[in-house]
């Protein structure tokens, strides 16, 4: 193997081949000071906490490691029922040589293990024993894969987690839940778990496509629709935030969602956290509080009085209250709010994102541990649009006064 520094926190590892890095990430398995391993083709990441190791030290470690060479053991072990109907399997088997009924009873037959995720959360790039399977992706690829298609690609099989683009070839189906971020671990097909296809009843190999990737199925991966608020935000009876004016792209943002990428969840969280810091140390909040974070300028209205600050990009920053009374905002520094207070960002002088915090945070519903947007993966809540109204939290844990300002200033209105 070779180890080389990825970061200040992580070690890339290259394997031989894929057998290589299958096997050397299991063993690694509980390394101490190893918070994350990402296994890929011929490559693993390994990512650790610099207060328990460091760089030299783990290399050691990972560099002295001895595998069987002849067996990758298994985490875990699944069966995946398939109706074997898909689109591109006549094509499948005459690109293999064989005939349809071939590739399926070959497909059943072989051993199948996960060997490392990747391009949607819960897809997992399955690995089997038999050679047949070495299958060129489609020369064009289709632009909506439904969720449970299982395809081939590759040396590769695997099964589409939510409806997708995608251009591997499709040769069957299943009603399996790829991903469910209530179950641990949250995809079925998790790096290092064996697996085994069987032939599925026809009656029971149905896939509704009207909500196999609705946010409310089980283990949809969709985001939570953000125009569908609960009454309660409709009519805020306590502090809330309404956009107005979305801008290009208006999300709510935090710190992000780690210790999942070997599951295909990139970690995602604000694109400017010293902006996100900055907005939370000014209100008060812990430095991961939630905020919104937005390209280019919405304009939002306040429903109950509190505090608020806008770092990050710079621009014409206003407040007109109830009355229609306008005053300037500084940027960067807390600012108090009434209910009915209207605040609107012009298009960013300086810097390309605001990031407006409020004193207790933006309070969504969490997904993994984080209330960041992921727009690629669908996690989190949805980019807000005009009407949506987000809820405000009261997990401020160090309070400070806003800035006095003058709620009119002569000649602003």
């Amino acid at each position: 193997m070779r180890i080389l520094t990825a970061s200040d926190r992580s070690l890339l590892v290259e394997a031989a081949d894929l057998d290589e890095a299958m096997r050397l990430n299991l063993a690694w398995d509980g390394t101490p000071g190893v918070v994350e391993r990402i296994p890929g083709a011929r490559t693993v990441l390994v990512r650790f906490d610099p207060v328990r190791t460091t760089a030299a030290s783990l290399a050691a470690v990972l560099s002295a490691t001895v595998v069987d060479a002849e067996h990758v053991p298994h985490t875990s072990a699944v069966t995946i029922p398939v109706q074997y109907d898909g689109e591109d399997l006549a094509e499948a088997a005459a690109l293999l040589g064989v005939s349809a009924e071939e590739l399926v009873n070959r497909h059943l037959a072989a051993h199948w293990q996960v060997a490392f995720s990747g391009f949607a959360p819960g897809f997992g790039y399955v690995v089997g024993n038999d050679p047949l399977f070495d299958v060129p992706r489609r020369s064009s690829p289709r632009t909506r894969v439904p969720a449970g298609s299982v395809a081939l690609a590759g040396a590769f099989t695997g099964v589409y987690p939510r409806e997708s683009p995608g251009g591997w070839q499709l040769i069957g189906r299943t009603d399996a839940v790829m991903w469910d971020i209530d179950r641990d671990p949250p995809a079925l097909l998790a790096p290092g778990t064996s697996v085994r296809f069987e032939r599925a009843e026809r009656e029971t190999a149905s896939l509704p496509t009207e909500n196999r990737d609705d946010a409310s199925a089980p283990g949809s991966v969709g985001a939570r629709d953000a125009h569908d608020m609960p009454d309660a935000l409709r009519s805020p009876t306590h502090p809330a935030i309404e956009v107005v004016r979305p801008s290009l792209q208006l999300l709510v943002q935090d710190l992000g969602r780690h210790g999942h990428a070997a599951l295909g969840v990139s970690a995602s969280g604000a694109a400017d956290r010293t902006a996100m810091r900055d907005a939370n140390r000014a209100v008060g909040n812990a430095p991961g509080a939630a905020v919104l974070e937005s390209v280019g300028g919405p304009a939002l209205r306040f429903h109950g009085d509190g505090v608020a600050v806008v770092t990050g990009a710079t621009g014409d920053i206003t407040l007109t209250d109830a009355d229609g009374v306008t005053r300037s905002i500084p940027h960067g520094l807390p600012f108090a709010t009434v209910s009915g207070d209207e605040l609107a960002l012009g298009h960013p002088a300086q810097g390309l994102r605001y990031v407006i915090g409020v004193r207790g945070g933006i309070d969504v519903d969490a997904a993994l541990g984080s209330r960041s947007s992921d727009t690629l993966a669908g996690l989190g809540p949805a980019a807000l649009a005009a009407g949506d109204i987000v809820a405000i939290g009261d997990a401020a844990v160090a309070a400070v006064d806003p800035v006095p300002q003058p709620r009119e200033l002569p000649g602003i209105r």
